[in-house]
């Protein structure tokens, strides 16, 4: 196999591994206080609780794979570079979101930092799309499920105070 083969396998494999590392630190942080999403009032076209995991790993792995595509363009193009410290950021703000709604049942908070989480998959959409425009179109699910996931978190927070 070709040396550059070799290093694109790693860095996929390294790229797809750390968002679904991070999905499953989090499930594991938050997985006592998961119920709670049965237990609340949840807003028109809430899915259930059984569906998050499967949609959660699939954007887990496009991110991953977005990731992949603009690290070789990090050294050329300072779009792809601003873009991982922005995805870098947004998986820190996508993990710690989990603590705040499940554990600590902060919702309005949580909602806050769900805002803040979208605008910087927004901001790493962006970069992608000026650095490698396949990446950026890799990431349109994950921008919708956030934004869905604001819609559920606000409704949650109207409906249960």
């Amino acid at each position: 196999m070709k040396e550059k083969t070799k290093r694109n396998i790693l860095v996929y494999s390294v790229s797809i591994a750390v968002p679904l590392c991070v999905g499953i630190l989090s499930a594991l942080l938050t997985a006592g206080n998961m119920d709670i999403y049965k237990e609340l009032k949840t807003p028109p076209l809430s899915p259930p609780s059984v569906l998050f995991p499967f949609v959660w790993t699939v954007l887990y792995v496009l991110m991953g794979i977005s990731c992949a595509m603009v690290w070789d363009k990090r050294k050329t193009d300072k779009n792809a570079e601003k873009a991982l410290y922005y995805y870098a950021a947004s998986l820190v703000f996508n993990f710690v979101w989990s603590i705040l709604f499940f554990n600590l049942r902060l919702f309005l908070p949580a909602f806050i930092w769900l805002l803040m989480l979208l605008y910087l998959i927004i901001r790493t959409v962006i970069c992608y799309y000026k650095a490698y425009k396949p990446a950026a179109y890799l990431q349109i699910p994950y921008i919708v499920w956030v934004a869905f996931a604001g819609y559920l978190n606000l409704g949650i927070r109207i409906l249960n105070g």
